[in-house]
């Protein structure tokens, strides 16, 4: 059971890491899915700061680099990110990151490693997710940051996103778990080879059973650690029950693995903070995509059905 009852909620309306437009939009979709007075609900005491500024890319004019797109202002908007992670924790905060696409995860684990670093202590990393977002912008095809986060905060990519981290890498790969993997490039199967990160496939998950691999996950995440950042992409789900996603693959999790998985990180009290990231209203049905992902959020900080 987690012991902090503070949630402090941070918003960051960006669709610049990826191709399709719309996830910008997430923030606003899970707010009106109801996410603070529902986590108040549970017993919390939530504070919602409202969102980082980020620059419409309509109002970005200068040539972007193919490797890494809008590169100086996601480096700018993780910068931002860190610090308010890290101030909310300093506070005795625990922070929930709003998104927005996935490259924002730079800046919540470069926050959360500042602060625990300041601790001596380390920080594990569970990653719900299609995909592997452990891409460089060498290994990239489409150049979107929102495919390199995990790279970058496992130690390889950009110097200017590296930077961003007073230490690099913010996490040891050895202490990183990724779940529900379906959708990889050649360039991240072998990165995950190379660093060793704890990988369950779809495969796993359909062989293992959901609670065999998160009490996997849990005892990689939080051997010698503090705890864990959760970032959970909702693409991680099939989009059956996820339709309104921004790269959605089919085979993903389903809605009582999502919730199983959710209520098992909870019982392990080691959740130290939590992205939900590439919620797309423009493809969404009536919102039940954010709904979902807020169902998930909830059973992450601990509710029960009894």
């Amino acid at each position: 059971m987690l012991e902090n009852k503070n949630i402090r909620i941070i918003g960051v309306p960006s669709d610049l890491g990826a191709s399709r437009r719309g996830v910008d939009m997430g923030p606003s979709a899970l707010r009106i899915a109801n996410i603070g007075p529902r986590l108040r609900q549970l017993g919390y005491k939530v504070e919602d700061t409202g969102n980082i500024p980020i620059p419409v890319r309509e109002s970005i004019s200068q040539a972007q680099d193919a490797h890494a797109k809008y590169l100086p202002e996601i480096a700018a908007a993780s910068k931002g990110l860190k610090d308010k992670v890290y101030q909310s924790l300093k506070e005795g905060h625990i922070p929930l990151v709003l998104g927005g696409d996935h490259s924002l995860a730079i800046g919540s684990i470069a926050g959360l490693t500042k602060f625990y670093s300041e601790q001596k202590e380390k920080i594990g990393i569970i990653w719900m997710d299609a995909h592997g977002d452990i891409n460089t912008p060498e290994t990239s095809a489409s150049g979107n940051i929102h495919g390199m986060p995990l790279a970058h905060s496992l130690g390889i990519g950009h110097k200017d996103l590296l930077a961003i981290s007073d230490k690099s890498p913010m996490a040891d790969a050895s202490r990183t778990v990724l779940i529900g993997i379906r959708d990889l490039d050649p360039g991240e199967r072998t990165t995950i080879r190379e660093l060793g990160v704890r990988a369950f496939t779809m495969r796993d998950i359909d062989e293992m059973g959901m609670r065999a691999v998160i009490q996997e996950a849990i005892k990689v995440a939080t051997n010698g650690t503090a705890g864990f950042h959760l970032s959970f992409d909702v693409d991680c789900m099939d989009p059956t029950v996820a339709p309104g996603v921004g790269t959605p693959v089919r085979g993903g999790t389903t809605y009582r693995e999502g919730h199983l998985a959710m209520e098992l990180l909870h019982d392990s009290g080691k959740l130290l903070s939590m992205d939900v990231t590439e919620v797309n209203p423009v493809l969404d049905v009536s919102n039940q995509t954010a709904d979902l992902a807020v169902e998930m959020v909830l059973s992450a900080f601990g509710k029960r059905i009894l």
